[in-house]
């Protein structure tokens, strides 16, 4: 059976997830250029996840700058 992974891509606010395990930050690559910042893996109740936050931290990013190809394919 395959193990179950959760995307997010969210706002601003929602760097710190309470309760998310073994959370790190990595490069991922897309052939869309960068995304809008590193993603945040860990597991959160047994299921890994993946967020990324889609202005950046910091909120770099304004609304027509978000590389949303990029985001996506991250």
């Amino acid at each position: 059976m395959r193990k179950t992974v959760i995307g997010v891509i969210g706002g601003s606010g929602i760097y710190d997830i309470d309760g998310l395990e073994n959370a790190r930050w990595v490069d991922q690559p897309s052939p869309w250029g960068a995304p809008s910042d590193q993603i945040l893996l860990g597991s959160l109740n047994g299921v890994d996840m993946a967020f990324l936050p889609r202005h950046g931290r910091g909120h770099v990013h304004s609304p027509t700058t978000v590389p949303y190809r990029a985001n996506i394919d991250a």
